[in-house]
């Protein structure tokens, strides 16, 4: 059975890649976003790929020693030391979405100390509590039950901001509103 995996290309090689995926007939998208860009004498709706420096694939998964030497393609993008599957839902909405809308914006959900915040995946999901720590790709969140502090590391892809705590500045420091 094949799956959809994220590949990761050289910086601007998204549609050389896509390009070179076609050719050797295996599937792939590089979803591009319809952009207007102004020249000095002129505008021009230009197409540039939405998520730099990656291509979806749909391939078996015995397949992807081959893909990883496509001209272009660096490696696969991992998750738990494995290469991330993309689920057929996510590509279908993404094609979707690309087809309806132009200039579209990709926006990363920043995680802060002190937010409280659900958990959307994963074992904990539903549960809600307070942000302690951030780390690369965890935050620790603190998660009231039975009254005690259940303190748990979660992806930051797995949560979502209920409450951001907005920063207070006073001269040179800035602190956290703790409500």
């Amino acid at each position: 059975m094949s799956n959809w995996y994220a590949v990761y290309t050289k910086p601007r090689w998204e549609k050389k890649v896509a390009e070179n995926l076609t050719k050797l007939s295996i599937e792939n998208y590089c979803p591009l976003n319809r952009v207007q860009r102004q020249w000095h004498d002129r505008k021009k709706i230009i197409l540039e790929p939405l998520f730099a420096s990656y291509v979806f694939v749909r391939i078996e998964e015995n397949l992807q020693a081959e893909v990883r030497k496509v001209g272009g393609i660096l490696n696969f993008v991992h998750w738990l030391r494995r290469p991330a599957i993309i689920r057929d839902e996510e590509i279908d909405m993404i094609r979707k979405f690309m087809n309806q809308y132009t200039n579209v914006q990709l926006e990363q959900i920043s995680v802060n100390v002190n937010d409280v915040v659900k958990v959307i995946k994963g074992p904990l999901m539903e549960q809600e509590g307070n942000v302690i720590a951030v780390r690369h790709r965890t935050v620790r969140i603190a998660l009231p039950s039975l009254g005690y502090n259940l303190v748990a590391e979660v992806e930051k892809q797995n949560v979502e901001v209920i409450l951001r705590q907005q920063p207070v500045t006073t001269g040179l420091t800035r602190k956290a509103i703790i409500s």
